[in-house]
C-alpha cells in the first residue's frame, strides 16, 4: 500500500465515522445481527483460513520468531467461534451509548446546556494473534459508531482477512449502513503511516507485548489507550481463607497462563499460618514458583510464579505500586478493614476481594466484550467496552444571547440543573 492509499483509507474511515454519528440504534442493531449470522455460517471458512495461519505459525514458533503464548492466542475452535457469535449478539443487545444525555443545565432562562455521549471518530487498532479480536472490536464499533482501521499480526494474516471479508459483506447488505466502517491493513509499513494519520485517526489501541506498545507510545502524536504489560498480584494476607487462596491463586495462574490478567507475583505475608500449604498446592498444579526473580516486574505469561514473603499489608501495597503494571490486584483475607485498605491505596485498574484476577476481562464485567485494558488515567481505564469508545460534545442552545449582556450585568446566570 502506497502512502497515498492508505491516506485514502484513513479519509475514507473518516468519512464513514462521521456518517455512522447519524445511525439509528435499529440499523446498528440490525448490521450486528446481520454479523453473527454471516460468521456462523461462513466458519468453515474461517476455521480453513485458521489452519493455514497454524501452520505458518508453527515455522514462526521453530524459529523462535513467536512466543508459545502467542501461539496459544491464535488458534479458532468451535468454542471460540460460539464465543464470538454470542458476544455480537451480546453487544447488539446492550443499550445504544451514543447520543445520551449526560447533564442537563440552565444556564439562564432560554440558554440550556447538554452534556451528550458521542463517537471518538476513527479508531486505530493494531494487536497480536488472537483472530477473535476482529469480530469483538468490530461489533463494538458497529454500536458505539466509530470507524476502525484494524491492524492484525502477521502470524493470523489469512484468519484476519476472511473474518473482515465476511463482517463487510454482511454490513453492504443493511440498507442505511456506511461503508468503509472497517478496513484493514496488514503491513509493518502500514503502521508507521498509521501512526503519522494524526489528522484522520483520533485514538490508537495496541493489543500486544511490551515492545510493541511502548513503540507506539513514542512513534505517534495521536492518543494512546492501552497497557503496556499484565503484572498482576494477588496478596495472602496473614488472616486468609487457606482453602480461598489455594483456589483463586490457582485459578489466577493455570486458568490461562498467557493472559495479560494471569497472576505473575504471590505476596505472602509473614505470619499466614498455612503459607507452606498454599505453595505446596500451587506448585502441585503444575506451577514453577520463583523466590528469586531477576526483576519483580516481570510478565512470564507461563506456568511460573514469583513470591515473597512481606512484614505486613503496607508492604505488600508499597511492593505492588512499586512493581506492578497498574493492571488487577487481589487480596485474599478475611478482615475486611484490611481488604479495604488494600483496595483503596493499591494504585490498579482493578482491584479485587478474594477472587481470582482473571476477571478482568470486559465480556465477565458484562461489557459484550472489549477492546483491551487500560492502565491510563484519563478517558478510561480497565476493561474498555463499549463506554470507552464514546466521549462527550456539549451542546448549548439558545436565541440570540450573547455573552456581553452578562459581563455587562444586564443579565444573570442561574445554572439550574434540570432532570
Amino acid at each position: 500500500m502506497e502512502n497515498n492509499d492508505f491516506i485514502s483509507l484513513a479519509r475514507c474511515a473518516k468519512k464513514a465515522s462521521v456518517k455512522a454519528q447519524g445511525l439509528s440504534s435499529k440499523i446498528k442493531n440490525a448490521a450486528l445481527e446481520a454479523v453473527a449470522k454471516a460468521l456462523e455460517i461462513n466458519k468453515a471458512k474461517i476455521f480453513e483460513a485458521n489452519r493455514e495461519d497454524l501452520q505458518y505459525a508453527k515455522t514462526l514458533l521453530n524459529n523462535g520468531e513467536l512466543t508459545p503464548s502467542t501461539f496459544n492466542r491464535l488458534k479458532l475452535d468451535e468454542n471460540k467461534m460460539r464465543d464470538m457469535v454470542k458476544g455480537i449478539i451480546d453487544i447488539s443487545r446492550l443499550d445504544d451509548p451514543v447520543n445520551r444525555t449526560l447533564l442537563a443545565r440552565e444556564l439562564d432562562e432560554g440558554l440550556t446546556l447538554y452534556k451528550v455521549s458521542c463517537p471518538i471518530g476513527v479508531l486505530g487498532i493494531i494487536f497480536e494473534a488472537r483472530p477473535d479480536v476482529i469480530s469483538q472490536i468490530s461489533a463494538l464499533a458497529i454500536k458505539s459508531s466509530n470507524s476502525v482501521i484494524l491492524k492484525g499480526g502477521k502470524e493470523a494474516k489469512n484468519t484476519n482477512k476472511i473474518i473482515l471479508d465476511i463482517i463487510n459483506k454482511a454490513l453492504d447488505t443493511v440498507e442505511g449502513f456506511p461503508k468503509n466502517l472497517l478496513s484493514q491493513i496488514y503491513s509493518r509499513e502500514d503502521v508507521s503511516k498509521m501512526l503519522d494519520a494524526d489528522k484522520y485517526i483520533d485514538l490508537i489501541i495496541p493489543r500486544g507485548g511490551n515492545s510493541l506498545v511502548k513503540f507506539i507510545k513514542s512513534n505517534t502524536k495521536i492518543p494512546v489507550l492501552g497497557h503496556a504489560d499484565g503484572v498482576c498480584h494477588i496478596y495472602t494476607d496473614k488472616n486468609a481463607d487457606i482453602e480461598i487462596a489455594k483456589k483463586v491463586v490457582i485459578d489466577a495462574k493455570t486458568q490461562y497462563s498467557s493472559a495479560c490478567n494471569t497472576v505473575e507475583t504471590l505476596l505472602i505475608h509473614k505470619d499466614f499460618a498455612q503459607s507452606e500449604e498454599l505453595l505446596n498446592a500451587v506448585k502441585n498444579a503444575g506451577v514453577e514458583l520463583i523466590s528469586e526473580p531477576e526483576t519483580w516486574h516481570r510478565e512470564y505469561s507461563d506456568l511460573k510464579l514469583a513470591y515473597k514473603y512481606v512484614e505486613n499489608i503496607d508492604k505488600a501495597i508499597e511492593h505492588i505500586n512499586e512493581y506492578g503494571s497498574g493492571h488487577t490486584e487481589s487480596i485474599i483475607t478475611t478482615d475486611d478493614k484490611a481488604a479495604e485498605k488494600f483496595m483503596n491505596l493499591v494504585d490498579s485498574a482493578g482491584v479485587y476481594h478474594n477472587v481470582s484476577t482473571r476477571f478482568a476481562d470486559g465480556f465477565r464485567y458484562g461489557f459484550g466484550a472489549e477492546v483491551g485494558i487500560s492502565t491510563n488515567k484519563t478517558h478510561a481505564r480497565g476493561p474498555v467496552g463499549i463506554d470507552g469508545l464514546v466521549i462527550y460534545k456539549y451542546k448549548l442552545i439558545g436565541n440570540g444571547q450573547i455573552v456581553k449582556d452578562y459581563a455587562d450585568g444586564e443579565k444573570q446566570f442561574h445554572h439550574k440543573d434540570l432532570k
